[in-house]
């Protein structure tokens, strides 16, 4: 069988969530069957890539650009291709045309959707619409589609009622323990000046709407004092939501010390030592599918605290491995009182905090394997010749 994959991200350009999936899916899929990678970006190896900059639309809204991409990464699908397979928007519509060119079947994968991402308007005005209008029409069209949660599973049927539910599969995210485990290691916490003798806490992620760090920021405010707050963010997604957050870090930075603000994207190595030593991962997302940072943090032996929004709740089990916080959109501050909350009960508890890292990381092992990942994946596939 020969299969190809279709993504905006592929390594060394990888960013989300969505990109850390198809690393690893793609790796254990080699082991299984024929893959072809086709991504977006500058050339690299173990993919064809498909420059985002076509000369005629450089002034052109960024949607219509991807959708040009997309154009260029269908006619590269190669003959003898039995399945296609696209990761997230930015390359649906090229998986829904290469289906309708070549008659095989297209599977989505549904990182994240559309309709309950609003916010992206702010950053892609009108194209916010084509990307939506694009989502839809592959997901309506597409053969299988791949829920990386039931909790996405739901949110699927919800948004697009029209799809059979029999063609929604649920197929969870996973996580590389052998990567992401206990690391001793601490150069890289002491080059960003943490102070080893406090306990800190970490978020990483992009400033997105979706990721909540403005509400992060202001929990932070009734944190312990005795904690620092490590913050691996790379930049806001718009001027508007820069200022916001800019605004809270320098509230958060006159009400305490310890806070550190790393914008630049640092290699995975260097990530995993600042997960291993936080007294917990915080994860304040006001939407996720299923949140694989989590389990990056739980292979790393940490404990979480979450929102209790999408699939979290799948991940970390509530009082098991982290401490999951409601939240309600017409209440945020409810959000940033339980983050707070939970922050200093473990730092009262640091024993409760072992416990649950300790128990993150079985969990990740046991339950979150890429290798299962692949033959599920595959079954999907073969269901459909």
């Amino acid at each position: 069988m020969r299969a190809a994959i279709l993504t905006r991200e592929f390594p060394p350009d990888v960013y989300g969530g969505a990109g850390v999936h198809v690393d690893f899916l793609v790796r254990e899929l080699r082991r299984l069957v024929d893959v072809d990678v086709h991504c977006m970006g500058a050339p690299r190896e173990g993919a064809t890539a498909h420059s985002e900059q076509d000369p005629r639309l450089l002034d052109a809204n960024p949607a219509m650009r991807i959708l040009s991409t997309d154009l260029e990464m269908a006619a590269g699908v190669a003959a003898g291709t039995d399945v296609v397979h696209s990761h997230t928007w930015y390359a649906n519509m090229a998986g829904h045309w290469a289906k309708l060119l070549y008659d095989v079947p297209h599977v989505v994968t549904a990182h994240s959707l559309e309709p309950f991402r609003p916010w992206k308007a702010e950053q892609l005005g009108g194209g916010y619409r084509v990307s939506s209008w694009a989502e839809r029409t592959a997901f309506e069209a597409a053969d299988a589609v791949v829920a990386v949660s039931h909790g996405m599973r739901g949110d699927v049927l919800t948004a697009y009622p029209d799809l059979d539910p029999a063609r929604v599969h649920v197929v969870h995210n996973g996580i590389d323990t052998e990567f992401y485990r206990p690391d001793p290691g601490t150069e890289v916490l002491e080059r960003i000046g943490v102070d080893l003798d406090r306990p800190y806490v970490a978020f990483v992620g992009r400033i997105t709407r979706q990721k909540g760090v403005p509400h992060l920021l202001r929990a932070g405010l009734d944190f312990d004092p005795t904690v620092q707050v490590v913050l691996l963010a790379g930049a806001a997604d718009t001027p508007e939501l820069k200022a916001e957050t800019d605004e809270a870090v320098e509230r958060l930075t006159a009400s305490r010390d310890g806070v550190f603000v790393v914008s630049e994207m640092l290699p995975r190595e260097e990530v995993r030592q600042v997960l291993t030593h936080a007294l917990a991962f915080l994860c304040p997302s006001v939407y996720e599918p299923l949140g694989i940072v989590n389990l990056e943090a739980m292979a790393c032996e940490t404990a979480v605290v979450a929102s209790r929004v999408g699939g979290i709740p799948e991940v970390v089990a509530e009082g098991e491995t982290g401490l999951l916080v409601d939240y309600d959109a017409n209440d945020p501050r409810g959000l940033e009182q339980g983050l707070a909350e939970g922050v200093n009960r473990l730092v009262a508890d640091p024993d409760l905090a072992r416990r649950f890292g300790q128990a993150g990381r079985l969990r990740a092992v046991t339950e979150f394997a890429w290798g299962t990942v692949a033959h599920q994946t595959v079954g999907i596939y073969e269901s459909l010749r």
